[in-house]
Order: C-alpha cells, then sequence, then structure tokens
C-alpha cells in the first residue's frame, strides 16, 4: 500500500469530497489542477447510475470544476464493464435511467424483456410497479440479477429518497435471490477504474468521505486511502468501524502543494 508521496495515479469520490450540493468545496479546483500539472492520471467516481459521464461533466463545471467527461467512472460504467466481460454481446433487462442504459447500449447489449441474461437494477426516479413486477418475474425464470450499486437512499432537499438498495431488496424479498453488486464497496468498481486509466494499486491513492464504501473498498483493492472530513463521516462515524483509513483530512485542500502553481494554464 504506497504513501501518499508514492502515489501517482487518483480516483476520488464526487459528492462530499469535491462537490457539495453544487457548490465545489475548498481546494477541489485547486487539486484537479494540480494532478493536470503533475499529469498524474485521475478519475471522479460516483455510485449514481442516472447520469452519463457527460451529464455529470456538465454538472460539475457549472460547480466551477473542469472535469472531463473521460475522467468520470460511475457505477454503470463499470457495471456494463463487468458484464461485458461475463457475457458478451448479452442481453438485459433494465430498470435505471440514460445513464446505465447508455453504459450497456455502449458495451454491446441489447435491451429486451425477453429472456434477457441480466436483470439490471440501477438509480432511477422512476419505478413502476410493472417494471419491478418484471424485473421479479424474469429474476424467476432465470436471468441473472445485477445492481449497479447498495445504497438504499439517496439524498433530497426535502429528505432521503428510497435508492437502488432499496428496490434491490424488494426484489430479494421477493425471489429470494441476492444481486451482486457492481458498484462500491465491492472493490471490483476501483479495479474497473484503474483499468480505465491503465493505472496500479500499489501507485493509487483513493480520496472518499465515506467509510463504508470509499475506504472499504479503497482498503480491498490495495489502494492509499485517504478520508475527508467534507461529506458523510465525522469523528464518531469512523470509530463505529474496525478499520481506518492511511490518511484523515479536514478536506482536499489539505492535498494541495504548498507551492504555487499556475491555474490558468490548462
Amino acid at each position: 500500500m504506497a504513501k501518499r508521496d508514492d502515489v501517482e495515479c487518483w480516483l476520488t469520490d464526487m459528492d462530499g469530497v469535491l462537490v457539495h450540493e453544487n457548490h465545489a468545496l475548498p481546494g477541489a479546483a485547486e487539486l484537479l489542477q494540480q494532478w493536470r500539472l503533475q499529469q498524474k492520471p485521475f478519475l471522479v467516481l460516483t455510485n449514481n447510475s442516472i447520469f452519463t459521464p457527460r451529464d455529470l461533466s456538465a454538472r460539475l463545471r457549472a460547480s466551477g470544476l473542469d472535469v472531463p467527461e473521460e475522467a468520470i467512472w460511475t457505477s454503470a460504467l463499470a457495471t456494463a464493464a463487468f458484464l461485458k466481460s461475463q457475457a458478451p454481446g448479452g442481453s438485459a433487462f433494465v430498470i435505471g435511467e440514460a445513464g446505465l442504459t447508455t453504459a450497456l447500449h455502449e458495451a454491446g447489449f441489447i435491451m429486451t424483456e425477453t429472456k434477457p441474461d441480466f436483470v439490471v437494477v440501477g438509480e432511477t426516479r422512476n419505478y413502476s410497479f410493472e417494471a419491478i413486477t418484471k424485473a421479479i418475474r424474469l429474476i424467476d425464470a432465470g436471468s441473472r440479477f445485477i445492481s449497479t450499486n447498495p445504497d438504499a437512499t439517496g439524498p433530497s432537499s426535502e429528505g432521503a429518497l428510497p435508492a437502488t438498495g432499496a428496490i434491490s431488496a424488494l426484489i430479494t424479498k421477493a425471489t429470494g435471490r441476492e444481486p451482486y453488486v457492481v458498484g462500491k464497496p465491492n472493490p471490483m468498481m476501483f479495479r474497473s477504474a484503474l483499468n480505465r486509466i491503465g493505472a496500479h494499486s500499489e501507485n493509487t491513492g483513493m480520496i472518499g468521505d465515506r467509510m463504508d464504501t470509499d475506504v472499504v473498498a479503497g482498503i480491498e483493492a490495495g489502494l492509499h486511502t485517504i478520508l475527508v472530513l467534507t461529506g458523510i463521516s465525522d469523528q464518531n462515524e469512523i470509530e463505529k468501524y474496525p478499520f481506518r483509513p492511511d490518511e484523515i483530512l479536514a478536506g482536499v485542500h489539505e492535498l494541495l502543494d504548498e507551492e504555487p502553481f499556475e491555474t490558468d494554464s490548462y
């Protein structure tokens, strides 16, 4: 497991690390620029499978962060890469939004309701009883059950929203079948991200704000793990877990080099 000085590539979570409620967190823009100037490959990761990388790049740009779409890795992309490795040219019935369906199409999958190889459940704001019923029946008939991520709830300005994990639990209860979950905390998502940028675990760092996803998956993938306290986890949350990240920082601004650098050279 690398020390920070040995890290040549970076993976970083998005919400709670780089942005909070669509506002860039202190040091985020400067850190991204620092990585570019140092020519350090990086990917911004998110478990949210609703949006395409292009959508997320535009969202980050509106927050003041310049992240090209090729530097964004979602649970939808990780899921599509995994399924392509399992059944090239396969088929799927999908409960999800454009981020997931686009990733699967680009991976060569066919969307169908007739004997699909996989039933894939991702994030959506339009869950329907009809679609969930179809998923249950297809799984009962032999389709393999896949979930993009385990998050049971998601945030909104009005409070918690049911998320992928909650809908997957409903399907599990009806079928008796647990899904294979590709997104964090499965280190599979980190390994696919490493493959995307040609990185190795021995010289890659992971920055996250959650002990139960970012940190544990980073540890299991053999990365240098950094927890920042600008998101979900605080000291009380840290104490609940039997494992620890390599570093705990107040925020990503603590990763900035002391020497100044030009911010307009990119």
